[in-house]
This record gives C-alpha cells, sequence and structure tokens, in this order.
C-alpha cells in the first residue's frame, strides 16, 4: 500500500507516544515540511517532553502552518493529536484556505509503544502515556472518521508515501474511466530545450525525433524563437533555426509531422515564408504544419533588428498572412493586398503537397485571435488547465457561430510541459537528478506536470474531456531518446 497526498495539503500524524510517528515522517518528507510539537518544546522550553512548554509550542506550530499553507506547501502536524479541539483548529486552518487536509493515524500495539517509550532517553511519564494509549480506540474508531478529513488512513505497519502534485490527486480515477470508456488523444512532442554538444547536436535531433515517431506522437514542434526564451533557460543556451531543425528532423522520419509552437509573423516576409513552409512539406512528403501567431517577445525582435509595433498592428499582419498563404501555395500568380502586407504576386514552386498545409494559430485572446482561428484556421493551440481550455473554447464557439463556422472543424491542440516514470520512486530520482540539490522538488513537480503513467493518463483524460484533440508535451529534462520511452503507454492508452 502506497499513500499519496498532494503538494499543497495539511497531514496530521496521529498516535500515542511510542506510536512510530516521528520515524514514519523522518523516513517519508523533507527536512522542513514536519512540524514536531517536542521539537517547539525543545525551542521554548526545556527539552521535547517539557510539557509546561506545550502551550507556547502550539502557537508557535500554528503560526507556521497557517503561513506555509498561505504559501501553498506541504505541511504536516507531527504532535500526538489526540486532542479534538486541536484537530479541529488545524482542519479549519486548512479549509480556510482551500486546501486540503488528511489524518494519518498509527495503530501500533501498545506494547510496542511501551517498549519504544522505555528506550527513550526522556520518556513519558508512564502514567500519561496510559492514558494515551486508552483514548486512542475511541480517537481511531469514532472521532476521525467525523471529524471532516479529506481522507484517514490508519496504518497498523509502516507504508510508503509520496506526495503528488494537486494536479494528479484525483488523476487514478480519471485515468480508470479512461480505461472504462475511452477517449481518443494524440500527443504531440515539443523541443525547447537542445542539451547536446556541438558534435552530437545534429544525430541527437534526428535519434530524438524516430523516438518520438516510434512510441507514437504524432507530431513534433519546435519554437520559432531567435534566442532561448527566459521561460526555459537563459539567452546563450543552444536554440537551433526552426524551418532548418524541422527539415533535417524530416529527413530522419517517415510519419510524424513537422510544425513550429509558433512563427511570430513579423520575423519573415509572408511570400518567403509561405516558400518555406511550400518547401518544407514537399522534402517531408506532405508532413507540414503551419504553425503561427503575433509575437510577444520584444527584446528578442528588437535584438535581431527587427521593428517592434503595437500588438494591433502584428494581428494586423498575422491576419493578412493567413489571407495571404493560401494563395501564395494555390495555383496562379495573383497579387495580394492586405492591411498591412502587399505582395505583387502569390508565386511558389514547387507547391506544397497538401492542399492546402494545415495552419494552426497560438494564443487565446479571446477578442480578437481567437476570431482569427474561428475564420481561418485549421487548430488552435492553448495553455492552462482543462477548466481554462474549457472557457477558452467557449469563447471560440461563440466566434464560429459569428462567422458561420462549425467549431468541431477545428482541431484543439494544448501545450504543456510534462515528466513521466514507471513509478513514484523513479521519479523522484530523475527529478533530483534535473534540480541537482536546488529548489523544492514539490513545487517543480507541480510546475512541470511530474506523475507516473497512470497519473498522466488521469491528467490527459481531463483535457480530453474539456475538448482538446491533441496535447502537445514539452518533455522535462528530455536528453536522449530513451528518456521518452515511458510515454509509449500513455499515448497507447488513447488510440
Amino acid at each position: 500500500m502506497h499513500l499519496r497526498f498532494p503538494s499543497s495539503s495539511l497531514i496530521l500524524l496521529i498516535g500515542p507516544s511510542g506510536s512510530g510517528k516521528s520515524t514514519w515522517a523522518d523516513a517519508t518528507f523533507r527536512e522542513g515540511q514536519v512540524l514536531s510539537s517536542d521539537h517547539f518544546r525543545a525551542v521554548v522550553g526545556e527539552g521535547p517532553r517539557d510539557q509546561k512548554a506545550s502551550e507556547r509550542a502550539f502557537q508557535l506550530v500554528d503560526q507556521l502552518i497557517g503561513e506555509r499553507l498561505d504559501a501553498g506547501l506541504l505541511t504536516v502536524v507531527d504532535s500526538l493529536g489526540l486532542n479534538r479541539r486541536q484537530r479541529e483548529r488545524h482542519i479549519e486552518m486548512a479549509r480556510a484556505r482551500g486546501i486540503p487536509v488528511f489524518a494519518v493515524g498509527f495503530d501500533t500495539p501498545a506494547k510496542i509503544c511501551k517498549e519504544r517509550n522505555d528506550r527513550q532517553g526522556r520518556p513519558v511519564p508512564v502514567g500519561v502515556q496510559a492514558q494515551q494509549l486508552k483514548r486512542w480506540p475511541a480517537v481511531r474508531d469514532e472521532e476521525l472518521t467525523a471529524d471532516g478529513f479529506d481522507a484517514v488512513h490508519i496504518l497498523e505497519t509502516p507504508q510508503p508515501a509520496y506526495v503528488v502534485p494537486a494536479v494528479m490527486w484525483d488523476a487514478p480515477a480519471a485515468a480508470n474511466r479512461q480505461s472504462v470508456e475511452p477517449k481518443r488523444l494524440s500527443f504531440g512532442l515539443q523541443l525547447a530545450k537542445f542539451p547536446w554538444e556541438d558534435d552530437e547536436f545534429g544525430p541527437m535531433v534526428a535519434a530524438v525525433a524516430r523516438r518520438a515517431e516510434e512510441v507514437g506522437f504524432t507530431t513534433l514542434w519546435v519554437m520559432d524563437h531567435l534566442r532561448q526564451i527566459p521561460q526555459v533557460g537563459s539567452a546563450w543556451e543552444p536554440l537551433p533555426e526552426a524551418y532548418t531543425t524541422l527539415a533535417y528532423a524530416a529527413g530522419s522520419t517517415e510519419r510524424i509531422r513537422l510544425g513550429t509552437m509558433v512563427t511570430a509573423i513579423t520575423y519573415r516576409n509572408v511570400g518567403l515564408l509561405g516558400k518555406m513552409l511550400a518547401t518544407l512539406d514537399v522534402l517531408s512528403g506532405g508532413r507540414a504544419v503551419c504553425g503561427l501567431g503575433a509575437g510577444w517577445f520584444e527584446a528578442e525582435a528588437r535584438a535581431y533588428g527587427y521593428d517592434w509595433h503595437r500588438p494591433g498592428h502584428r494581428l494586423d499582419v498575422l491576419e493578412d498572412a493567413l489571407q495571404a498563404l493560401p494563395m501564395i501555395w494555390g495555383p496562379g500568380t495573383k497579387p495580394f493586398t492586405g492591411k498591412v502586407i502587399g505582395l505583387p504576386e502569390t508565386l511558389c514552386y514547387p507547391r506544397p503537397l497538401q492542399d492546402p498545409i494545415p495552419i494552426l494559430i497560438g494564443g487565446g485572446g479571446e477578442k480578437r485571435t481567437l476570431r482569427l482561428v474561428a475564420q481561418y484556421a485549421d487548430a488552435t493551440n492553448l495553455f492552462g488547465d482543462p477548466d481554462h481550455i474549457r472557457h477558452k473554447l467557449g469563447v471560440l464557439r461563440e466566434h464560429c457561430v459569428d462567422v458561420g463556422r462549425d467549431v468541431s472543424e477545428i482541431e484543439v491542440t494544448a501545450l504543456t510541459s510534462a515528466l513521466t516514470q514507471a513509478d513514484h520512486r523513479s521519479l523522484s530520482k530523475v527529478i533530483d537528478a534535473i534540480l541537482g540539490g536546488n529548489g523544492a522538488s514539490e513545487r517543480f513537480a507541480a510546475d512541470i506536470g511530474a506523475g507516473t503513467p497512470d497519473e498522466q493518463i488521469g491528467r490527459f483524460r481531463a483535457y480530453a474531456d474539456a475538448g482538446v484533440d491533441t496535447m502537445i508535451l514539452g518533455v522535462a529534462g528530455l536528453q536522449r531518446p530513451d528518456d521518452l520511452e515511458p510515454y509509449r503507454d500513455v499515448i497507447a492508452a488513447f488510440r
């Protein structure tokens, strides 16, 4: 049996002295996550057994509980927990912040509790422990189930426990739903980091692309940025030019579709962009996807000498491109005149194999961007949790009604980060290796969407329920092709 707790939660350890609470807590949780009443008695009194210091110790415990819960941090309270009023106070503190609270009771035989107490340097008085042991059955059998905990776990023997991102907490139930009533979902892989030396750069791009195809990813995406973005890394990290990279990957693969996530429309003349995409489509055998956006990274644009315009102007350029590109890829050489862009001829040979190349628009701006999706795009890429995406799709649906289009014609993609391993122990090792001892593993795990394959299946089922057709994953810590293997079962669950 493995216990699971969400990374933002309050856990109360409950049981008589000698029942093993502190030993279990020390083996299960990181330093700083456990607030021990014994520790704070020693801080404000003469030692961990100084009962005269209990009131002041619990004042400190309560203060720190509040501060940690306000910060969304996992908090474990290691005290007897036999005082119902204290438990109710702690439950109320968690409820007031919308944070789940759990009880872990230690049902250790009285004989073992007494033996452990006798071995302590400063044991609890025999009479005091006897009262605790007498009180415990009523707490275990009657009070805990009525206290209002989100879950109560009674341990007869110590059990391993894992902390999971809050988004993974309900994932097992959703994964079971997927196995009983499956939904289809496709998966794409986004390459945002390229952590390879120059002499292995090309071979690793090719090897990762091939493995992605083998594992079951149906699309491969690269960011169309001119230098690394702050959300991913430092400006001097290697980041290859997008279309050159996609063309190279095309020669190493057979089926996987290839696109940018996404091209800032102001970085290339739209005629040249159309020519580049047509060439990529021909070279790849008809696998190109045109990912477009209005651009956002001003520092990058100015560093490369591009003019930087207000959002409205950039969206005008985007709308012009959405009208011009199908003309560039189609027959004839008609001129194009838009709000901002003008092309004397829309000439492109060879023409793309696809008629036309599908266009994906990145961004969720509700007034303009999603309307452009409704008017011109084959796909939309959105960010956020399933509820946020559900809201955005409601807005998109309204735009589709306005322009007379069926929203079901538009593929819905969602970009998110992910990390998966076969079990929690392996997952923790990978996270520790990525962090290198720096930072909090629980917060990092939540930020990157870390979980086991079953948890990921449940997580992605929630996106499918929200209306997503394709999940695009930025795989954390991706360095070698083998790092993609754990995703094989996740992808297979949605076929």
